[in-house]
């Protein structure tokens, strides 16, 4: 495990850093704007236009990379990241800010490329589960540390937003000065997503659920707590908790569904979040480590869902399909995650804060009703299953290139795998690089990997 940090520790780095400064910033955004008595639905439509900007920006972040190199891409990237966060600073326009919003998921996604593209090219396959499950702890560990680093400040002025922007800027400094060489680009696999509908339709509904969830609880669940009195320290630890139990759940509840049937699991967890949520919906006054324990519990559950989902839709769909698979469940989460705050922030704004975990407990009854185990007829079910449970990100946080380090993947195999070489005429290099020749295969064609988008 050592040896895996100390390989990758600039990567690992520079993910840290845009993670504090990205999960600073959402639960930042969500009190100030609160504050100054802005509308939950702009609240909402913000955290929506971030990951609608992380799923349609996949395939721009690709062109950028496939042009310039890794390096190039990265400093321009992280630049935008960066001047998008000031420019909030100049203008108190929501629909510029929205605008900004968009932006800076189509740079940030391309960041996360970038770094995921480097951990994937430089790690064997026996390596594939330590170095996904340890980039997924730094991601996790980013976004909690983002949320404390709140705490340090007692009033919602403007140092939170440098302390954002010196992260994002720092993040340069890992990926500037490495001297490795540009790694292969991988390329969008095709979506496919009437095969999978057809194939895994439960493990969709899962994720776009799981999508839901996750968008609206960045979004407006720092809402809540304001609303209800918390200070700003006070939210921002009730968002921290319940990432940090979720990120601490993902292994016990990885053991449990690798012994028992994943449908019924996602089933009863779902249940929970239908009855547990009750007690938030105002009918009581909670003191505030209730609170903070409340957070934990629905943290453990909603932030389980997608690794249970995409591991329950691993089950059912051949291994040279998984790339792809992985492609179309991001896209679905996405697409959640876009629908979510805008949902739960229209309630919001009509009928009250406390209408948030109503909105949670909408959406697990969608799981309770369609996700039941006498569904499952098993006749696509491969023959490893049930496949190893993987941790996974509780956000869009990634990028599709991660895909590949998934080490249920295998990328010998995988029929829409491809990369493609940095254009050497974009990046001009100082020295002519020396091309290496693909490996063949048995057809005498170059074997190229292709990751999902």
């Amino acid at each position: 495990m050592l040896a895996t940090l100390s390989s990758f520790s600039s990567l690992y780095f520079a993910t840290l850093l845009m993670l504090i400064g990205t999960g600073l910033f959402n639960t930042y955004m969500g009190l100030r704007l609160t504050a100054q008595s802005v509308s939950e639905v702009w609240i909402g439509a913000l955290i929506a236009g971030y990951y609608l900007g992380l799923v349609c920006g996949a395939r721009l972040g690709h062109r950028l990379i496939i042009r310039v190199g890794h390096i190039r891409a990265f400093v321009a990237c992280a630049a935008i990241a960066t001047s998008m966060i000031l420019a909030q600073t100049l203008v108190d326009s929501m629909p510029l800010w929205l605008v900004f919003r968009v932006i800076s998921g189509i740079v940030m996604v391309t960041e996360f490329m970038v770094i995921e593209s480097w951990l994937n090219e430089q790690t064997e396959n026996h390596q594939r589960g330590r170095v996904f499950s340890v980039y997924m702890v730094v991601s996790g560990l980013g976004t909690v540390l983002g949320q404390l680093a709140l705490t340090a400040y007692a009033t919602l002025d403007l140092r939170p937003l440098t302390l954002v922007a010196m992260c994002l800027v720092l993040c340069l400094v890992p990926i500037a000065v490495t001297a490795r060489s540009h790694p292969p680009t991988p390329l969008p696999a095709p979506l496919d997503i009437r095969f999978f509908m057809r194939r895994v339709p439960l493990s969709m509904t899962v994720l776009f659920v799981a999508g839901n969830l996750s968008g609206a609880f960045y979004g407006l669940a720092a809402v809540y707590a304001a609303k209800h009195g918390l200070s700003t320290s006070q939210a921002a630890i009730f968002v921290a908790a319940a990432v940090t139990a979720g990120l601490l759940s993902q292994w016990p509840m990885g053991w449990l569904s690798d012994r028992i049937n994943r449908a019924g699991l996602i089933r009863f967890n779902a249940l929970l979040l239908v009855l547990l949520p009750a007690v938030m919906w105002g009918w009581i006054a909670l003191p505030y480590w209730a609170l903070v324990a409340m957070s934990c519990v629905f943290g453990m559950l909603q932030f389980t869902l997608y690794p249970l989902g995409a591991a329950f839709a691993n089950d059912h769909v051949e291994s040279e399909r998984r790339v792809s698979l992985s492609a179309v469940l991001l896209m679905t989460y996405g697409v959640g995650a876009c629908v979510g705050p805008m949902i739960a922030g229209v309630l919001m704004s009509v009928a009250g804060p406390s209408m948030y975990y109503v909105f949670t407990s909408a959406c697990a009854v969608i799981l309770v009703w369609h996700v039941r185990p006498t569904r499952v007829t098993g006749a696509h079910q491969v023959e490893e299953a049930p496949t190893h449970f993987v941790p996974m990100p509780d956000t869009l946080q990634s990028s599709p290139a991660a895909a590949v380090l998934d080490p249920r993947v295998d990328p010998e195999n995988d029929i829409s795998m491809e990369m493609a070489q940095p254009d050497p005429a974009a990046v001009a290099p100082a020295a002519e690089p020396v091309p290496q020749a693909p490996a063949e295969d048995e057809a005498g064609e170059g074997r190229q990997v292709r990751t999902g988008t």
